[in-house]
């Protein structure tokens, strides 16, 4: 049988019309478009697999690792002296290099990243000039002096095989081939030595990952050393030979090895570095060693060097060096840390049955807040990080304060954050220290064991990290303010002007922050709420980072083991997120409403009565109502039309509707009576975006519904589409996306009916800020001055007078304050 609709007028957005999409063929998506030969559209669910690599014997097409995957393999033995007098690196390197490619190499690439600081460098030739205005202060004129005028950059006096042969090398800016005298075989090793030395830059002067702090009060120096030997560039399956030359943004890739480090510094400083402690009893006190083994058990971090004795050290001035001895394995690089003004704090952390010591490194210019939370975010972040991938594998955790703001190394990490002169700190500098430290320990994830390539794909470290940083942060405490991974936080990012694609390379990208690390973050938290869900995402993100544990993963290997390990097809998000720059933009267009019309005459003619009553004249015919009506003047004039209702019911069409009702069965009956409302909802991609309509839909009976539609509810038209809700209730408003979950960066259009999204501003006066801790501290001290001069005025009143005066007992000897175990004592 034919079922009658009748459509309800309702306030609307816009006109549409419900109706059945033919299959179309396949379009292309934003990386290498192609017209839809019906729409004119972009396919945003065309597969990827065409743009990513040929799985073969090397990488699967799951994700994982293939049956012959290879990679190679260099071990360091290193030599190294500070020179604190002159800021100045010497040292000495034996290379084992252990080749592994199934292809001969006539050559060795190196790494002379140091070289970005030589007078001409690319990185210096290519900077574009900074924005000078007609004021500028005396440390930016220092600063770009500097970068034109220091004299870094490697020094390299001998490149030798293991016998001390010489070997023909050739410096190309920030590499140096090393030529072999044989082709090195697969399977084979070989091994090179080089002599270099190198200046230190200053950090205050030319900021870097690297560098050194002077502090003009004491005359001393925080030495933070990243990138100071000649490093084997990484040979892949996938490139070759690295041969990005460093400019400063993209980071590094490298060899995973094995590495024995001496390290040669003034006998007053104390020297952290990455793996473990060889010879403490040689250059460590034996309290100190006694403080190490007791922070092995210790509930809270322990002082090992304590925040008067680094006030010691760093005014005792020994002419007389020692050498301190580290061994680390398995890692991909190597940093460290020097300086006699290091207080430093430990605590043992039982990472399932694998002890981590825990340990942080900083001057008394960062207390008390390095004391309270540096140890701490250490031993959290192994804990959440850990229980989304895999243990911790290594024994050390390091954070050190110093001149580098944020940056990582295996097992070390250096941080910035400090309170100011008076100890007080804001907000802004606690929550930015926890965060720094949580995001630099992080990354001995991503990407010093699951060793991704910096160099080209930022966002596999840096995005990744974030993500989880995102998840760490909101375990430390409740409503904890992280500035990245909320979907909200990155809408202005997508629609603004200056985005690039994700898969862009480092050096390219034109919004660093936001691109590699809070979209790829807030694009995995989606895909972890919204898309997949928390249980399927967690197992996949799990899988991917067990897969390549220590081993090389690709962008194609992530995309194919999330999808393979959740079960589900994510191309169109790969595609949307990391592919292209549009933006989430969804909106609700129109909705319509359809009811069954029952052909009840009686019915039909009481709804338009109502409908007619229910509409207001126009404003003429409510001003043409007093007028003088010419039928009324000539009567005459009136004839059947007059008096004819043409809403009264005739008894043919009543005989008429009953003949038709017994024309139906028992079921057919029931429909034509039924009050069912058929809600046509149709919504619109603004943003271009493919996602997941989430609506939630209220009633007038108070009551309300979550529409969640897949995102390939797109497939066909990625521009409009229309849904069907069938409800016996009656629609009162719809909001999209009402929990925030989709990054949409237009809420207005997010309403039916539609909403007024109201924006505030505030006037101000221009002011000096204060930090509400040194507020309240001053408060607290006018307070209680206050309250000792009432004290001595009361005292003063009722003292009496003495006839003779006595002579003072001196006063007993006063015993030191125990040594506070911890930082909390410390406090």
């Amino acid at each position: 049988m034919v079922v009658f609709f009748r459509r309800s007028s309702l306030p609307i957005l816009a006109l549409a019309i419900l109706i059945a999409h033919a299959a179309i063929e396949p379009v292309a998506s934003q990386a290498q478009p192609r017209p839809n030969n019906k729409y004119g559209q972009t396919d945003d669910f065309r597969q990827i697999d065409q743009w990513l690599p040929t799985p073969n014997k090397y990488r699967s097409a799951s994700g994982m690792p293939g049956p012959e995957y290879w990679q190679q393999r260099a071990d360091y033995k290193i030599d190294v002296r500070l020179d604190d007098q002159n800021q100045k690196i010497t040292g000495s390197e034996t290379i084992h290099y252990h080749n592994h490619a199934p292809e001969p190499l006539g050559f060795l690439w190196i790494q002379l990243d140091q070289n970005i600081f030589e007078p001409g460098s690319d990185a210096i030739a290519t900077a574009t000039a900074p924005n000078l205005s007609d004021r500028a202060s005396f440390n930016t004129i220092r600063s770009l002096l500097a970068r034109e005028s220091f004299e870094g950059g490697f020094k390299i006096h001998g490149v030798t095989d293991a016998e001390g042969g010489p070997l023909k090398y050739t410096i190309v800016k920030t590499m140096m081939r090393i030529d072999l005298p044989t082709p090195l075989p697969p399977g084979e090793s070989t091994t090179v030595k080089i002599r270099f030395d190198y200046l230190i830059n200053d950090s205050k002067l030319i900021h870097a990952r690297t560098g050194y702090e002077f502090f003009e009060k004491d005359g001393n120096y925080i030495y933070e050393i990243a990138h100071w030997y000649p490093r084997v560039a990484a040979f892949t399956d996938y490139e070759g030979w690295q041969n990005k030359q460093f400019l400063g943004r993209g980071e590094f890739t490298l060899e995973l090895g094995d590495f024995e480090v001496r390290i040669t510094a003034p006998e007053d400083h104390i020297v952290a570095a990455t793996g473990v402690l060889q010879n403490g009893e040689e250059v460590l006190t034996e309290t100190q060693r006694e403080r190490l083994e007791k922070a092995k058990t210790a509930k809270e971090p322990v002082f090992v060097v304590t925040p008067e004795e680094a006030l010691k050290n760093q005014k005792d001035r020994s002419k007389q060096d020692k050498t301190w001895v580290y061994h680390a394995e398995n890692v991909r690089d190597f940093a460290w840390a020097s300086s006699r003004k290091f207080i430093w704090d430990a605590q043992g952390h039982d990472q399932n049955e694998n002890p981590v010591m825990a340990m942080s490194y900083y001057p008394n210019e960062a207390e008390p807040l390095w004391s309270k939370y540096s140890t701490h975010a250490i031993i959290h972040t192994l804990d959440v990080y850990s229980r989304y991938t895999f243990d911790y594998p290594y024994p050390i955790a390091i954070s050190v304060n110093g001149p580098v703001y944020g940056m990582e190394y295996p097992m070390i990490c250096f941080n910035g954050p400090r309170p100011e002169e008076d100890k007080t700190y804001t907000a802004r500098t606690k929550y930015g220290l926890i965060s720094v430290i949580i995001h630099e320990v992080g990354h001995n994830y991503f990407p010093m064991i699951v060793n991704s390539d910096e160099r080209q794909w930022t966002w596999m470290d840096e995005g990744l990290n974030t993500f989880l940083q995102y998840l760490a942060e909101q375990e430390w405490e409740e409503d904890y303010p992280s500035k990245r991974g909320e979907p909200e936080d990155i809408t202005g990012y997508m629609r603004s002007s200056g985005q690039v694609p994700i898969m862009t390379n480092s050096e390219s990208i034109l919004q660093f922050g936001s691109n590699a690390y809070g979209k790829p973050a807030t694009a995995l938290n989606i895909l972890r709420e919204t898309i997949l869900g928390r249980e399927l995402f967690d197992f996949a993100f799990r899988e991917y980072a067990r897969r390549w544990k220590f081993k090389r993963p690709t962008p194609a290997d992530f995309f194919r083991t999330m999808e393979d390990a959740s079960g589900v097809d994510l191309d169109w998000f790969w595609n949307g997120w990391f592919y292209s720059t549009d933006h989430v933009d969804l909106a609700i267009r129109d909705v319509k409403l359809y009811q069954i019309d029952s052909s009840d005459p009686d019915e039909e003619a009481e709804r338009k009565r109502q409908e007619k009553d229910k509409r207001r004249p126009s404003l003429s015919a409510e001003r043409n109502e007093p007028l003088q009506k010419r039928i009324d003047l000539f009567p005459g004039l009136k004839d059947f039309y007059n008096d004819f209702d043409e809403l009264e019911v005739t008894e043919d069409s009543r005989k008429a509707f009953q003949k038709f009702v017994e024309s139906l069965n028992a079921e057919e009956k029931q429909l034509i009576r039924r009050k069912t409302n058929f809600y046509v909802l149709t919504f619109e991609n603004v943003g271009g975006l493919v996602m997941p309509i989430i609506a939630e839909i209220r009633y007038t009976d108070g009551s309300k519904q979550m529409l969640e539609i897949p995102a390939e509810i797109w497939r066909t038209n990625n521009k409009t589409v229309s849904k069907l809700v069938i409800t016996d209730k009656e629609l009162d408003r719809i909001e999209l996306d009402p929990r925030h979950q989709l990054a949409d960066t237009d809420a207005s259009n997010n309403f039916y009916p539609p909403r007024i999204v109201p924006s505030r501003f505030k006037l101000y006066k221009d002011k000096k800020s204060s930090n509400p801790m040194r507020k309240a501290n001053e408060a607290k001290k006018k307070s209680d001055a206050d309250k000792g001069k009432e004290s001595s005025e009361e005292e003063a009143a009722e003292k009496k007078p003495v006839a003779k005066a006595e002579t003072a007992k001196p006063a007993a000897a006063s015993k030191p304050a125990p040594q506070p175990a911890t930082a909390e004592a410390a406090e």
